[in-house]
């Protein structure tokens, strides 16, 4: 009862302030409003937390007089049930989901911040850019004083986090819940928390709800009430609202093709993202999930972060969450069953898997969000350690004034007390204070000359704490880069920020490595199988350097095809515990820059020894796969052998032998500069193999998609670099056949491998596991589909493809629409992670891949590079000598002679459970796991949970070279003209797709100068017209806000609208490696089919869902915040 009437008194509560709002104008323009809320319900969210922990175990609240305080400036105090609730928008906008683009966020003003009892103005600080998530303890006496932030006695920002003892007892009682805390790019008020088997994310709204939490922690959240959840997005939700795909939680893991890992198109692919990055930038909340790269030891101690004080948490239980109590939710009518199914399924046992029961809950209420609240920081996000951004002189001082003001009236305080502020570029992450005693000398003597170029700098800092008495946390600088508008400070903050390693290889891991030149040692060639007879070439790129993998084929007299996958033995070298394992296990993963690599292995063994080169011999780990005209794997062998490639083929080459325009007779490969065949063999035998090879990989494709896998191919842009590596142009390209080709024998490899190490060690296999969509955004996006006449069946990742192909048939005449499509497709998806099997022992359903729609997958074919890969190795490794070792014993027992047909019992097709299980069979797969160091479950899943991180690092580094080199393409054009297609309407900004470069941005266009915006609710149509008599002084509350009519749109006069971006004078050399083929790829400035000239469009401007207008693209930020890509309508008008 005391919910229902706390939830009425919430929505009597909140329809007074809509009469309020109804009398007052906005002061400010909402660029981060969330997708579904108001600007003005963002505003009402700002209220301080009402409740914490006692000591007791009971709630304390704050005073009546703060909440009233509060109330008076408009901020909405929840009460204690209310954390982190969220009302739909009334504001109507009918749209396509729209992807957020990242904002610059401007520096607070401190001294103009308005503080009341604790509780910030809503008036003055409609949107706490500081207050993005942070934890720490409260040990320092001086902290950041109150004096620096508002004239007023200190008052608590958030709650006291739970002490260890009592999340360790609520933990284990269900009463609260752990996760990774992320938050929206894009508004900074909502964060979310996504928990293993519950089908949707959890809400965090509101900043007293995130209590500090920074993105990338580990916090314990203590789920809100079931009638105080949020509306679910989507067909089954009611919210009026249809701009809400939020782009965030991709699954992306450089897909296949991607232009990651040496730029090869192959499978590193794990193809477990289901699909391409398009272009860097294209959404920021796509990093959202990204766990965070670790900047000292691989392992770090796990460690909680609490407060000094030991107040206790609430016990409530997560029982039917509040559901007793009320008859309907959000006109949801509860009836007897709902609680029977509910209350019966809680009586079965008293202590019930809290999980479970909220995903009981999510699923019986499909329209409703579940929201939380963050009660204690876990472990503490290594991302604290590396914040990038640029300090704000006039935050310093603002914060000086008031230290000499305080000086002043308090001869005790002195002016160490000064703070300046540092704003991250990266808006997930809070603002920062620092003190500027404890400032580099270098900064000190910039500030005290005035110079103020210092803001153009970009710094790194770390949080040192965070107390709750301050809205922002403390820290101090760690490193100064240079200006933010040059390229090489950004490469090395984005280095420094995703903890890369830059240090050269130690001289212990290089002395781990064998001498060059090195020849093949005679014992290797006496215990390895010799196929050196083999027609063995490799498929890369054509700059690549470290060739990790092969491919050979051989018809059979039976009609079958023995196909071979040779993978490089960079196991062999790499020798657990060496120095060299160490330092490979350290980097965890190659890092790709466009123009440099930094090697996870030596350059001298990744791209010498351990590589796959042609015309010398290697040490392989080969599978010998004996495959029908249909496709099916009959027969296998997988063991250690000694390889000579005949060929090095790039994928240009490779393409023009299957397209049959590559003529070896005329040919003259001096000056074409095609490459030698080595050994015996002959370019007729090296073109059968490839086109044989061909022709199985078609088959194996249809099959694979037939069994129900998923792909979702984006558009991909590739920056194009001139001879001095000076980027002069940027280019979509495509995979081709020869791309799929190599693809499809690795995942088979990893497939093949991932069921072999499964079976044999069940309990320490490293898979690659890839989740289903998340059930929330997947429903937004079949809502999406529906509204546009589109039928999608998501009931699994066979119908899901399935379905997209239809689509994509329907759409053909609209590639650009299907490409919007596709990159809302991909939003659903999660990211794909390494796993030990063992910690989902009693759960091996969830060993699977839901792109791939197989039971298990790991990683096995690029060890150069990849050290999951190499961990993988010594498993299957270990599996083959423990089979050898079981046929030699029942050999000696004499009992092998009946069971000829299982001489592979582990390797081969048909595993011999009995066999494993056996004596024997335990005794030798214990044997071989000690000889290899295959590692317990425990440290393998350390190892795995170490290797996701470095990976989507990795990913990071790679997506942020990608959009850095845009931006510096787009400064160098200062103008850069396309067209763009409309995915949502508003009464303040629309979403567009810009094709060019396949990305998503918005443009703003309420409160600017000059410009009438008239909004059509009824038939979702917008009208733009020019209005001079629309300027500032007409309206009040907010005269600084308003904006120029030039930052909405770049005007042109119709007398010299001509407009091209000729790129005549360019160098046409270009470095289109990476999986790229030059003859699929079309430069971007010349992809306008009207000799890239692009018309302007003319007021009044009346434009609807998915019209298509023009519009100019800019660089923004560099030496004066984070870098982006500016858009602006492009209009012609006499009266500009």
């Amino acid at each position: 009862m005391r919910a229902a009437v706390e939830g009425s008194m919430t929505e009597r509560f909140d329809d007074g302030e809509k009469e309020k709002k109804k009398k007052r104008r906005s002061n400010r323009r909402a660029r981060q409003n969330p997708p579904s809320s108001s600007a003005s319900e963002v505003n009402e969210t700002h209220g301080v937390s009402s409740e914490c922990p006692g000591k007791n175990g009971a709630p304390t609240h704050t005073t009546a007089s703060l909440s009233n305080s509060l109330k008076q400036q408009g901020v909405n105090v929840c009460s204690p049930n209310e954390q982190g609730l969220f009302k739909a928008s009334n504001v109507a906008c009918i749209s396509m989901p729209p992807l957020h683009n990242s904002e610059q966020v401007e520096p607070v003003d401190l001294q103009n911040m308005k503080i009341h009892g604790g509780g910030i103005d809503s008036k003055s600080f409609s949107e706490p850019t500081g207050w993005r998530g942070s934890s720490g303890t409260n040990k320092n006496k001086d902290s950041v004083p109150c004096s620096q932030i508002g004239p007023c006695a200190q008052k608590n920002y958030f709650s006291p986090h739970w002490s260890a003892e009592v999340v360790e007892k609520a933990l284990e009682r269900g009463d609260v819940l752990k996760a990774l805390f992320h938050v929206n790019a894009h508004n900074r008020l909502e964060a979310y928390c996504k928990i293993d088997g519950v089908p949707t994310d959890i809400l965090i709204g509101g900043i007293p709800a995130q209590n500090r939490a920074v993105e990338g922690d580990i916090v314990a959240i203590k789920i809100d009430p079931l009638p105080l959840w949020t509306k679910m997005k989507g067909p089954n939700g009611n919210s009026n609202n249809t701009a809400t795909l939020e782009g965030c939680n991709l699954a992306e893991d450089d897909g296949v093709g991607d232009n990651n890992c040496k730029g090869k198109g192959k499978v590193d692919a794990d193809y477990e993202s289901a699909h391409s990055r398009s272009c860097p930038g294209q959404n920021k909340e796509d990093s959202d999930n990204n766990s965070n790269p670790y900047r000292s030891h691989p392992f770090p101690e796990k460690r909680y972060l609490y407060g000094d004080n030991t107040s206790h948490g609430s016990t409530t239980h997560l029982d039917p969450l509040g559901l007793a109590n009320c008859d309907s939710i959000d006109g949801h009518h509860c009836s007897a069953s709902d609680f029977l199914k509910i209350n019966s399924y809680s009586a079965q046992s008293e202590v019930i898997n809290a999980v479970e029961k909220l995903s009981l809950l999510v699923n019986s209420f499909p329209s409703k969000r579940p929201t939380g609240r963050v009660v204690a920081v876990i472990e503490r996000s290594p991302r604290r350690e590396g914040i990038v951004g640029h300090l704000s002189l006039k935050s310093w001082a603002s914060c000086r004034d008031n230290s000499k003001k305080d000086v002043k009236k308090n001869k005790n305080m002195v002016s160490e007390h000064e703070y300046i502020q540092m704003t991250p570029t990266d808006p997930k992450f809070p603002n920062l204070m620092l003190r500027i005693r404890e400032l580099p000398e270098c900064i000190k003597k910039r500030l005290k000359s005035g110079d103020v170029t210092i803001e153009m700098d970009l710094v790194a800092a770390q949080i040192d704490d965070w107390v709750e008495e301050s809205p922002f946390p403390e820290g101090h600088i760690l490193h100064i880069f240079g200006r933010g508008g040059e390229v090489q400070p950004q490469l090395d903050a984005i280095l420094f920020q995703n903890a890369i390693c830059l240090s050269e290889f130690s001289p212990e891991a290089l002395s781990c490595l064998p001498c060059v030149p090195w020849e093949l040692p005679v014992k290797e060639m006496q215990s390895r199988i010799d196929l050196r007879n083999l027609c063995i070439f490799t498929i890369d790129p054509s700059t690549a350097t470290d060739l990790d993998d092969a491919l050979s084929i051989e018809k059979l007299p039976n009609g079958n095809f023995r196909v071979g996958i040779h993978i490089a033995d960079a196991s062999y070298f790499v020798v657990p515990d060496s120095a060299l394992d160490r330092e490979a296990q350290f980097r965890s993963t190659s890092v790709y820059m466009l123009q440099k690599k930094l090697p996870m292995l030596p350059a001298i063994f990744s791209e010498n020894v351990g590589s796959l080169n042609p015309g010398v011999d290697r040490l392989a780990v080969s599978m010998l796969l004996d495959i029908t005209v249909t496709g099916d794997v009959v027969d296998r062998w997988i063991g250690r052998t000694v390889i000579q490639s005949c060929c090095k083929l790039s994928y240009e080459l490779a393409q023009d032998i299957i397209d049959g325009t590559f003529d070896f007779e005329s040919s003259n490969f001096y000056e074409d500069d095609y490459p030698k065949v080595h050994g015996r063999f002959e370019w007729p035998e090296v073109i059968t193999s490839l086109k044989s090879l061909y022709e199985i990989s078609k088959v194996l494709k249809h099959k694979r998609f037939t069994y129900g896998a998923l792909r979702l191919d984006n558009p991909k842009v590739v920056i194009l670099f001139d001879e001095n590596g000076i980027p002069y142009d940027s280019m979509f390209s495509e995979q081709r056949e020869s791309n799929f080709l190599v693809e499809e024998y690795m995942l088979l490899a990893n497939v093949t491998a991932a069921e072999v190490i499964c079976r044999a060690y069940p309990d320490v296999a490293l898979l690659r596991r890839h989740p289903e969509p998340n059930m929330r955004k997947l429903k937004e996006f079949m809502a999406f589909c529906q509204k546009h006449g589109l039928e999608l069946d998501t009931s699994s990742s066979g119908q899901f493809h399935r379905s997209l192909e239809q689509i994509k048939e329907k759409l053909k005449d609209d590639p650009v629409l299907y490409d919007i499509l596709i990159s809302f497709a991909t939003r659903p998806m999660q990211l794909a992670s390494y796993v030990c099997s063992g910690d989902l022992k009693d759960n091996d359903h969830e060993w699977g891949h839901y792109a791939l729609a197989v039971p298990f997958y790991t990683h096995f074919t690029s060890p150069l590079r990849r050290y999951p890969d190499i961990v993988v190795h010594r498993t299957l490794l270990a599996a083959i000598e423990a089979e050898e070792l079981y046929m030699k014993h029942q050999k000696a027992l004499e009992v092998f002679k009946e069971v000829e047909v299982q001489k592979r019992c582990f390797t081969g097709i048909n595993f011999d459970k009995s066999a494993a299980e056996s004596t024997e069979g335990r005794e030798a797969l214990s044997a071989a796991a000690l000889k290899y160091r295959v590692p317990c479950a425990e440290i393998l899943a350390d190892i795995a949970a170490y290797c996701n991180v470095r990976k989507l690092a990795s990913r990071n580094v790679k997506d942020a070279c990608d959009k850095l080199y845009i931006w510096f393409l787009l400064k160098k054009k200062e103008v850069l003209l396309s067209e763009a297609r409309i995915l949502g309407l508003g009464p303040k900004f629309m979403s567009i797709y810009i094709q060019k470069l396949a990305i998503e941005r918005r443009i703003y266009y309420d409160e600017v100068e000059g410009l009438a915006v008239e909004w059509l609710e009824a038939t979702s149509t917008l009208v733009l017209s020019m209005c001079p008599t629309n300027r500032r002084a007409f309206r009040r509350g907010s005269p600084n806000k308003w904006r120029a009519f030039e930052e909405f749109s770049l005007l042109t006069c119709p007398c010299n609208i001509k407009v091209t971006m000729d790129n005549s004078n360019q160098s046409d050399d270009c470095k289109v490696g990476d999986s790229i083929s030059a003859m699929d790829s079309v430069p971007i400035s010349r992809l306008d089919s009207s000799d890239t000239e692009i018309e302007p469009a003319v007021f009044p401007l009346t434009v609807r869902l998915l019209s298509t207008i023009p519009v100019a693209l800019h660089a923004v930020g560099g030496d004066d915040g984070p870098l982006d890509i500016g858009v602006r309508l492009y209009m012609s008008s006499y009266f500009g």
